[in-house]
């Protein structure tokens, strides 16, 4: 899994409120921490996990637009997080990256990593494996990153990259971003036409009694207004002789049939 991520590492800038109130629109997505509102309130809107993107941002509220339906409301930002590049989690604190990462869909080796909201510039790796296991990421007075000091590394994406392809002392190899596999945009485009599956038979074993009769059992492979088509054209090529046998033998079981109600 090389080269994970080949984007720059530095955090764009997000935008706030301005001098007047109004809002600008940021960059980057976001995932919502806790369900909102509280299922003692109503029901949840949005649930711990979901992806989000951010529209526009205020100073304790945004606005923001579903992933999988498109539709645009508003949460507190409290109740969500920003994530950057996809594993670049902001003001992720211990307990909800375990929470985060105990979701369905995360994997042995999902993980993220996330920054401090006490000290920016701070930050730990976690990654789900029988538990969830966190690691410090420090950082040398050169900038350079490292878990273990035999390690060090120019960027976090450089770690990231080193850590999917190798253990080196992790619990386990990175594989995905947590909440990399939450559910994707409804496809609404319209679908293939179904197949209809017809039965097929061979003519050449088809059985004449059932192509001349209309007395034919119900599971025929010819309807009913088939046969009896091919009845009428047959009784009008066929010889005089083969039509004067067909009609004894309909009298012979008309004369049977009158027996049988009497």
């Amino acid at each position: 899994m090389g080269n994970l991520m080949r984007s720059a590492i530095g955090r764009p800038d997000v935008s706030t409120d301005t001098c007047d109130g109004s809002l600008k629109a940021p960059e980057g997505d976001i995932v919502v921490l806790q369900d909102y509102p509280s299922a003692e309130i109503s029901e949840p809107i949005y649930r711990i996990g979901e992806k989000l993107k951010l529209v526009a941002q205020g100073a304790y509220w945004w606005q923001v637009r579903s992933v999988q339906t498109g539709q645009e409301n508003i949460i507190p930002n409290s109740h969500a997080a920003k994530v950057y590049h996809g594993w670049l989690f902001e003001g992720v604190g211990r307990q909800k990256a375990e929470e985060l990462l105990s979701l369905p869909g995360n994997k042995v080796g999902s993980f993220m990593v996330r920054e401090s909201s006490r000290e920016r510039g701070t930050y730990s790796l976690s990654v789900k494996h029988r538990s969830v296991k966190h690691y410090r990421i420090y950082r040398l007075d050169n900038s350079w990153y490292y878990i273990s000091p035999s390690l060090t590394f120019q960027c976090l994406e450089d770690m990231i990259n080193h850590y999917s392809e190798l253990a080196d002392g992790l619990c386990s190899v990175l594989t995905s971003p947590c909440l990399s596999a939450a559910i994707a945009p409804l496809d609404r485009s319209p679908g293939a036409p179904p197949v209809v599956m017809r039965r097929n038979f061979d003519w050449n074993k088809v059985d004449r009694g059932q192509l001349v009769s209309a007395d034919s059992c119900d599971d025929s492979v010819l309807s009913y207004g088939v046969r009896n088509s091919i009845a009428a054209y047959l009784s009008f090529s066929e010889s005089p002789e083969a039509t004067h046998r067909r009609a004894e033998s309909r009298k012979k079981k008309s004369r049977f049939d009158r027996r049988l109600l009497s």
